[in-house]
């Protein structure tokens, strides 16, 4: 991408919901008001939940014309008034739940918490984006700005999932569903504490893959019960922590999965978003459930320290140029193994 400023820019946006709605723009350059600081987009981070708010499979109140994707990673281009935690040239990163600094977020019991970049907010697929400075923290030094794109909210998921909420600690058992962006990270994160990993997939190709990137244990989900399977391989005590991103009826095979006092940790809906599961083992293993939406920003500037101390660097399948959005969108839907990242123009 060009290091000099003109006067335009492009921006991929949609009027409606629906892929066919999506359509490449040209528009000026925003400048930033006080508080807020000019990014230039180097890099953004496709996810799964993208998808399913540009389909329009995940309603939300969008911004018409509207720009989708939450993840990004660029470079300061220049700052606003008043702004004192960034400097221009600083490499930064998005923040999925903007507002949502630290502790509880805002929200309530009949209206929780969303409003996320490429939802209730704008997303980031554009050559720049005006930001506030509370909306970014710094990249990771010992990645680029295409592998630092993937941190903002697979990445915090699964940390959030394990260290934030889940306390993960050395010599306990982690099991990851399936091999996409937060799946990659799990076993990582998990291995960079001491972590048992294993992991379940339907290739076996892919099983080869994260064995490679340090998973203990795979198991193919198509060619046995793969809860008989951790049996086996625990002796029977189950996983103490299992990353749940599948949803829908397979939650009972993690309720059957998860060690007595283990967790699981709710994260996808690729099965929809209604849960079922036995009873019996929900009582008598009396498992902590939490559900994750992602993460606060103290804890993505914990796991960039984190990044970097441990020298974990992010699965990318496929990278693709901006003016590609939807072939990437079409590799999103066969699925990947890791992540697939959108560069800027």
């Amino acid at each position: 991408m060009s290091q000099t400023i003109s006067q335009t820019m492009q921006r991929w946006t949609m009027n409606a919901v629906g892929r066919e709605n999506l359509a490449l723009s040209t528009e000026t350059i925003p400048t930033p008001g006080p508080g807020d600081v000019l990014v230039r987009v180097n890099a953004v981070a496709l996810n799964y939940r993208d998808k399913m708010v540009i389909d329009g499979s995940m309603p939300l109140p969008l911004p018409f014309p509207f720009t989708p994707a939450s993840d990004m990673a660029g470079v300061v281009e220049s700052i606003g008034e008043g702004v004192t935690r960034f400097q221009k040239g600083a490499r930064v990163i998005s923040t999925f739940s903007p507002d949502w600094i630290d502790g509880k977020p805002n929200g309530n019991a009949r209206t929780p918490p969303y409003r996320t970049l490429g939802g209730v907010h704008q997303g980031m697929l554009a050559e720049y984006v005006v930001m506030s400075e509370n909306w970014l923290v710094d990249s990771p030094a010992s990645l680029d700005d295409i592998q630092a794109s993937t941190l903002p909210c697979a990445g915090l998921t699964a940390w959030f999932a394990l260290v934030e909420r889940g306390g993960l600690r050395a010599g306990k058992s982690v099991l990851v569903q399936g091999t996409g962006g937060v799946s990659m990270f799990a076993l990582q994160i998990a291995k960079a504490h001491g972590a048992k990993v294993f992991i379940t997939s339907g290739s076996d190709e892919k099983l080869a893959q994260a064995k490679a990137l340090g998973a203990d244990h795979g198991i193919n989900r198509l060619k046995n019960d793969w809860v008989d399977a951790v049996y086996e391989l625990t002796q029977e005590n189950g996983i103490d922590h299992i990353i749940e991103t599948v949803g829908g009826a397979n939650l009972a095979n993690s309720l059957r999965a998860v060690a007595v006092h283990g967790r699981i940790s709710v994260i996808g809906v690729l099965d929809g978003f209604e849960f079922s599961g036995p009873a019996g083992e929900l009582l008598l293993k009396s498992p902590t459930i939490q559900g994750i939406g992602v993460g606060h920003r103290r804890a993505l500037e914990d796991f960039v320290r984190a990044i970097d101390a441990n020298n974990i660097k992010p699965v990318i399948e496929m990278t693709y140029r901006f003016d590609e959005l939807p072939q990437a969108l079409a590799h999103l839907d066969r699925g990947a193994f890791g992540k697939i990242v959108v560069t800027g123009p």
